[in-house]
């Protein structure tokens, strides 16, 4: 891990920093950037921690900028990590279909390390979140970086999800916005597993090791007793093909799971509903980080 960080810019706001900052990482070998909002708690001590994990068109900048997140963080006095969704900077003709598949499908991170080249020489974003970013805000913030809770949005509540339930304990609390709940069984999941760790039948058993619902089916105890929190809007064109709430709700129910999931009527996909519904997943995380 690099300790060169680069700020790339930190503006005051209900009494904290809300800053922007990049470096060099090791597992993706290219530059990342990431954004950290430090509650005012912060100046007298260490402060548990949200990591957000965004979705699919978006980089470390929007959660900042459109989820309205910090001013409860602040009342709370809990951190807002958000990195970038995906490595930048490699040229697209290297890439097979990212000049037009990066949005909806391959190009994209999906919070996972490719194996499949050529993605598996920069698609790392699962060891560089939960190996190197995590490590380096806690070395160079005031994170306690043992209490930290995990949420994200449509490819980012997938990857919240999945980083949860593949790293058992690092994450002490769990929500999630819209997410993709199982992608072996959706066209971006499957358009993505195809690109970053292949679609021979070997290839293919390792997409359920990425897959929200198949890793919590596959639970022998509830890994978050506490529960988990998923909002659903039901105006959300994406509900029927890509997000599939239902596949989760039965795997949590299988493994003995509390999940409260609320379904909205009238809500799409877009961050005015997640603005609506994030002080309540605020507080979810708070209850937990804080007990």
């Amino acid at each position: 891990m690099t300790d060169t960080l680069a700020i790339l810019s930190e503006h005051h706001v209900f009494g904290g920093v809300q800053g922007f900052y990049a470096h060099a990482s090791r597992e993706i070998g290219l530059p990342m950037r990431f954004s950290l909002y430090l509650p005012p708690q912060a100046a007298h001590g260490r402060v548990p921690a949200l990591l957000y994990l965004a979705g699919l068109t978006c980089n470390e900048e929007t959660f900042a900028v459109k989820a309205g997140a910090q001013r409860m963080a602040a009342s709370l006095g809990l951190a807002l990590i958000a990195p970038d969704t995906s490595p930048r900077g490699v040229a697209p003709e290297n890439l097979p279909g990212a000049a037009t598949d990066w949005d909806f499908g391959v190009g994209a991170g999906f919070y996972l390390d490719a194996t499949n080249a050529p993605w598996s020489a920069h698609w790392r974003m699962e060891s560089w979140i939960v190996h190197e970013l995590l490590p380096l805000v806690a070395a160079k913030f005031a994170v306690d970086g043992q209490r930290l809770g995990i949420f994200g949005h449509s490819m980012g509540g997938h990857g919240a999800l999945t980083l949860a339930l593949r790293h058992p304990g690092r994450f002490k609390s769990l929500s999630a916005f819209a997410p993709i709940c199982a992608p072996t069984q959706c066209p971006w999941g499957e358009k993505a597993f195809a690109g970053y760790l292949g679609d021979a039948g070997d290839d293919r058993a390792q997409w359920l090791a990425h897959d929200a619902s198949a890793l919590m089916k596959s639970q022998t105890a509830a890994p978050y007793p506490q529960g988990i929190l998923v909002d659903q809007g039901l105006a959300d064109k994406f509900l029927a093909e890509q997000l599939k709430p239902e596949a989760f709700e039965a795997a949590c129910f299988a493994a003995g799971q509390p999940l409260t999931l609320r379904r909205h009527a009238g809500y799409d996909h877009g961050y005015y509903f997640i603005q609506t519904f994030m002080a309540d997943h605020i507080a979810h995380h708070a209850q937990t980080l804080h007990g």
